[in-house]
């Protein structure tokens, strides 16, 4: 990872796109009048249906859904009477789109200098995983062809659509999979980037500056999960790979710089296999069933206990490159297996690279190669034969792909920042118009509400906050972060408390004991602020009260109990007339800071020298 940090990003060809989705804060879904809330009490119904993939207008079928519908699932949607309806069903017609939400879209058109479209049309997309009822999502693009300079950032936008966000997922059991309907038809707007040249670490900064461009309207739903960001990661000589679902915009720059890790890698995997003179296999496999009939392996005897089948699958030219890291704790034997996990209902697989091990000993290593002919090998086991050699069909597959490099596909985020295979990219099969409703025209009290809601930017937001009397770097920290509404409250209400001073403790003094595992509630800082406003404490004090307070416990009761109590001006101007005779006027300050730091307040300190050396 440290590594990959200090790597020539430029000289590699990255390019890095962003597809980022933000809920908006609308009275009804999108396509019907429900409201957009999500709940979390018992569904007052569940309705159980398959999906299947159906021909474009072309007579053509996108890989993606295929690849969905071959895992044979059955979908369970759970809905709400008086918040869910038969929109939500797919068995009413969509209703018109919601005009709030759509005025919201053109807006952020506007934000981003984006070309409207003269007529927007819906379109269905395709998306056969049960997250749609339909089994496509509806969505308009409303402007494209961006470009906005934002922050010192040169932002491009391709496109800038209107959809419906999906149902949410619940639980998984078996071939059931459980989604709720509350979600499904809340509006979305999605803004799709142009490629961009920036590094990871910039690329966060670019997710950041979008998002909150719209929160800033006041049009953003705010919350967990409101904003989600897909990254696109491609280097030269690599290809495009669509990332999804990463949680956190912290996160991105691990995203990036472990894809790129992976895709560099995966070069030089395809490199190695050239240099070997390796050719792709042919396909087919060996029933090794026999081989392990005595097995101590834990997992192949569970199998094999249930009647289940083990096969070898022959990896000519791949020895060592089985277990050669792609990503950190991930190999290209962990790449074979999230393809078999992901077309089949297998658990994963074993190589050859990792054995003997797992209870697989070396005399059963040496009888598989024997069988095959080859010293290279990857296991699949189990209890159906059909889906174990299914599995052996997307394992070569797979294999004659690492000849030609990094494969084209779309892969989820893990926690870490690493990434597992999803499904294909989709083909352009996947989008073709909604029969069931008519062209929308962006009116001109539509343009006139968008151009009002698209005022309020970004930057005139941090400008404003920089005139409540920080700097603009402070006002940015402040914008990014939890606390702006509570800066601006108190900022409001404590006049006696300079707005530097009370940016500081949030940002700064509140991070720092957070670090120690302090909690530091907004309840507690308004406390402490209430005592600074008063007087009563000093600003050098705050930290080591909120550090020290009881649970209960008052601020001012703190600071007796620690000896923080501010020193009456009286009795500081008798110390410093005390520091002046001993260290000399341009030591008294210094030094009564530091003999009675927490108690005495430097504005104090100054008064007293400013008067003393008026007597003079």
């Amino acid at each position: 990872m440290d590594k990959c940090r200090y790597v020539d990003y430029r000289a590699l060809g990255l390019k890095t796109g962003l597809e980022i989705h933000i809920q908006l804060n609308t009275s009804r879904k999108l396509f019907c009048h429900c409201p957009p809330v999500l709940r979390d009490d018992e569904p007052h119904f569940r309705v159980v249906r398959r999906l299947y993939v159906a021909l474009s207008e072309l007579g053509s079928v996108d890989p993606a859904a295929v690849w969905e519908v071959r895992k044979r699932r059955l979908y369970v949607y759970e809905g709400y009477r008086d918040t869910t309806c038969l929109v939500e069903l797919d068995e009413e017609p969509p209703h018109l789109p919601d005009e709030e939400a759509l005025t919201t879209a053109v807006a952020v058109a506007k934000m981003f200098n984006a070309k409207l479209y003269d007529e927007i049309y819906v379109m269905r997309k395709i998306v056969v995983d049960g997250s749609n009822t339909s089994g496509f999502q509806r969505t308009m693009l409303v402007a494209h062809d961006g470009r906005a300079k934002i922050l010192g950032y040169n932002i491009g936008v391709d496109t800038i659509a209107l959809e419906e966000d999906a149902a949410r997922k619940i639980r998984e059991e078996g071939k059931y999979v459980y989604y709720r309907l509350d979600r499904l038809g809340i509006p979305l707007v999605e803004i799709s980037t142009s490629p961009m040249e920036y590094d990871p670490q910039q690329m966060e900064e670019v997710a950041w500056i979008i998002g909150y461009s719209v929160k800033v309207t006041g049009r953003a739903k705010r919350g967990l999960g409101t904003v989600r960001q897909d990254v696109n990661v491609s280097i030269a000589g690599g290809a495009k790979t669509e990332i999804k679902g990463v949680p956190k915009l912290e996160l991105i720059p691990k995203v990036v710089e472990y894809e790129v890790m992976r895709q560099l890698n995966l070069l030089k995997i395809r490199d190695e296999l050239k240099n070997r003179g390796a050719q792709p296999p042919e396909g087919g496999y060996a029933d090794v069933t026999d081989v392990f009939r005595n097995t101590q392996s834990r997992v192949l005897r569970r199998v094999l206990d249930a009647g289940g089948v083990v096969y070898a699958v022959k990896a000519p030219g791949f020895q060592k490159l089985l277990g050669f890291e792609v990503q950190p704790g991930r190999r290209f034997g962990t790449e074979l297996a999230d393809y078999v996990r992901a077309w089949t209902e297998l658990g994963g697989l074993m190589h050859s690279d990792e054995l003997p091990g797992y209870g697989i000993t070396s005399d059963e290593v040496r009888a598989v190669e024997q069988r095959l002919g080859a010293g290279s090998f990857v296991l699949l086991s189990g209890a159906d034969p059909r889906e174990v050699a299914e599995a052996v069909d997307v394992v070569v597959h797979r294999l004659r792909q690492a000849f030609e490099g990094v494969p084209e596909e779309t892969r989820a985020a893990n926690p870490d920042g690493t990434t597992r295979f999803m499904r294909p990219r989709p083909g352009a099969a996947r989008m073709y118009p909604e029969t069931d409703l008519p062209p929308v025209r962006i009116t001109i009290e539509i343009e006139k509400k968008a151009e009002e809601i698209a005022s309020r930017s970004l930057e005139a937001e941090i400008e404003r906050i920089s005139s409540l009397g920080v700097n603009k770097d402070m006002a940015l920290r402040l914008v990014k972060s939890p606390w702006l509404e509570y800066f601006e409250d108190f900022v409001q209400r404590y006049r006696n408390v300079p707005p530097t001073q009370i940016a500081s403790l949030l940002l700064n003094t509140a991070r720092a004991l957070a670090r120690e595992g302090v909690e530091v509630t907004p309840e507690k800082i308004d406390a402490v602020l209430a005592e600074l406003d008063r007087g009563t404490i000093t600003k050098e004090a705050v930290e080591e009260i909120l550090r020290s307070l009881k649970e209960g416990e008052g601020v001012l009761d703190a600071a007796r109990r620690l000896g923080l109590l501010r020193m009456p001006y009286e009795e500081v101007k008798k110390i410093v007339e005390g520091l002046v005779k001993e260290v000399g006027p341009d030591k008294a300050l210094r030094e009564a800071m530091r003999r009675y730091r927490g108690r005495i307040d430097a504005g104090d300190v100054a008064r007293a020298l400013k008067e003393i050396a008026g007597r003079q």
